[in-house]
C-alpha cells in the first residue's frame, strides 16, 4: 500500500523538477568582437553631373536655317562651321549701305570741286580788291561760298563715317549667318532643325551646346545640417548607377571641393524671394539644400552629362585600425571621444573598460585605447527559458 504513495510523491517530485528546469530563466550575454577594418566618417549627399566647360551656341541673325552642318555626338573643333542662315535679308541690307556709301563719297568728290572752285574766286576777288577793281560784297560772298563749301565737305565726311558704320554692323550681321564653333568638344545637344525660322531682334535663340567632355563637375546638394562639416578641399567620391570597377563593385571617382555656393539655387522659372523687415525667405519646415561643386577628370568619358551621383564628403578616415560597434559603447557625459564599454573576459565575467575613440561613424567607432582586438563587446544582456526554444509550434 505504500508503492503507490511512495509512486505517486516520486512522480510528482520530478514533474516539479521537469516545470522548474524548463522554466527557470538563463541568462544570455549577446557580443560582439573587436576587429580591425576601415572606417570613414563622412557627410553623403546626391549630386548631378554636368560637363565643367560648355557653351550654348545661339543665334544673333535672324532667320531662316538653311544647314546644320553637326549633330549631337558629333566631334567639333573651334572655329568649324555649325549652321548656316538664309543670308538674304543681311545681304539686302548690306548691299544697300554700300551704295549709299558710294553715293557719298561720288558726292564728297563732286564737293571738293565745288570748294577748289570757290576757293579760287575767293583768291580772284581779294586780288582785285587790293586794286580797287571790284565791290566789298563780291569780296564777301566769295569768302563765304568757300566756308559753304568746306562746311558741305565736313557734313559728306561725317555722313560718310556712319554710312561707313552702318556697313561694318550690317556685315556682322550677315557674318552671324554662319555660326561657327566657340571651343573645341562635343555637341551635346542640338534645339534647333533646318528650315526653322529664328527670331533673334529680342533674345538670342538657343541652337544647340558644346561640351568638354573629358573633365565633370559635380552638382551636388547638401542639407544645411551638414554644410558646415564641408570645407574647400575636403576629398570627396562618388559613385553612379550601374558602372561598376574591376571587381564588380561600384565605380568610385575622386576629387576635392572645389567651391560652396553662399546661397541655395532658386527654382527655375522664379524670382528670388522677397521678404519684409525680419520675414524669412524660405518657408518654414522646409529643408534649404546648398550648392557644393568639385570637379572629376573624364578621360575614358565613362561619365556622362545628367548623370545621377552619390556623393561621400570625407571628413575623416582611418585604414586597417581596431573597430568597435558603437551600440556597445557608453559615452562618458562632458568629455568627448570617451566611453566605457563591458568587456566578456575567458571565465565569463563582465568587465568595465575605459575606451578612447577616434574617428566615428553612425554604426562604429576606431579604438585609440582601452581594448584589444579579440575582446568580445557586451551589446546586451536578456533572460530566456529553456521551455522558449523546446517548445514551439
Amino acid at each position: 500500500m505504500q508503492r503507490p504513495a511512495t509512486l505517486v510523491v516520486l512522480l510528482a517530485c520530478l514533474g516539479l523538477l521537469l516545470w522548474w528546469w524548463l522554466l527557470r530563466p538563463t541568462e544570455v550575454i549577446e557580443t560582439a568582437p573587436v576587429g580591425r577594418g576601415d572606417i570613414e566618417s563622412s557627410v553623403t549627399a546626391l549630386g548631378l553631373l554636368q560637363p565643367r566647360s560648355y557653351v550654348d551656341v545661339g543665334a544673333q541673325a535672324s532667320g531662316a536655317i538653311r544647314r546644320i552642318h553637326v549633330q549631337p555626338g558629333d566631334a567639333v573643333k573651334k572655329g568649324q562651321l555649325l549652321v548656316e542662315i538664309d543670308p538674304a535679308v543681311q545681304q539686302s541690307r548690306v548691299d544697300a549701305d554700300r551704295a549709299t556709301l558710294a553715293s557719298l563719297r561720288a558726292q564728297l568728290d563732286e564737293q571738293y570741286a565745288q570748294r577748289d572752285l570757290a576757293r579760287q574766286q575767293w583768291e580772284r576777288q581779294r586780288h582785285m580788291a587790293a586794286d580797287g577793281s571790284t565791290r566789298d560784297e563780291d569780296v564777301q560772298s566769295a569768302q563765304a561760298a568757300l566756308r559753304v563749301a568746306l562746311a558741305r565737305i565736313d557734313n559728306l565726311r561725317a555722313q560718310i563715317d556712319g554710312a561707313s558704320s552702318a556697313l561694318k554692323g550690317d556685315e556682322a550681321q550677315l557674318g552671324f549667318t554662319r555660326i561657327y564653333a566657340p571651343m573645341s568638344g562635343t555637341v551635346v545637344t542640338l534645339d534647333a532643325r533646318e528650315g526653322q525660322t529664328l527670331n533673334a531682334t529680342y533674345q538670342t535663340p538657343n541652337i544647340l551646346r558644346i561640351a568638354d567632355l573629358s573633365a565633370m563637375t559635380v552638382w551636388t546638394e547638401v542639407s544645411e545640417a551638414d554644410v558646415r562639416r564641408v570645407r574647400p578641399g575636403m576629398p570627396v567620391y562618388f559613385t553612379t548607377l550601374g558602372v561598376q570597377d574591376e571587381q564588380g563593385s561600384a565605380r568610385r571617382w575622386r576629387g576635392q571641393v572645389r567651391q560652396i555656393l553662399p546661397a541655395p539655387p532658386t527654382p527655375a522659372g522664379a524670382a528670388p524671394a522677397a521678404t519684409t523687415a525680419g520675414a524669412p525667405a524660405t518657408p518654414a519646415g522646409k529643408v534649404v539644400l546648398y550648392t557644393v561643386l568639385f570637379d572629376v577628370d573624364n578621360a575614358d568619358r565613362e561619365l556622362m552629362p545628367q548623370m545621377s551621383a552619390q556623393v561621400f564628403f570625407v571628413a575623416a578616415s582611418a585604414r586597417n585600425v581596431l573597430v568597435a560597434p558603437l551600440p556597445a559603447l557608453q559615452a562618458v557625459s562632458g568629455q568627448p571621444g570617451r566611453y566605457t564599454a563591458r568587456v566578456l573576459d575567458a571565465q565569463g565575467r563582465i568587465l568595465v573598460r575605459e575606451v578612447a575613440t577616434g574617428v566615428r561613424d553612425r554604426l562604429s567607432a576606431e579604438v585609440l585605447s582601452g581594448l584589444k582586438e579579440g575582446e568580445r563587446l557586451v551589446t546586451g544582456v536578456r533572460y530566456e527559458r529553456a521551455a522558449d526554444g523546446r517548445f514551439r509550434w
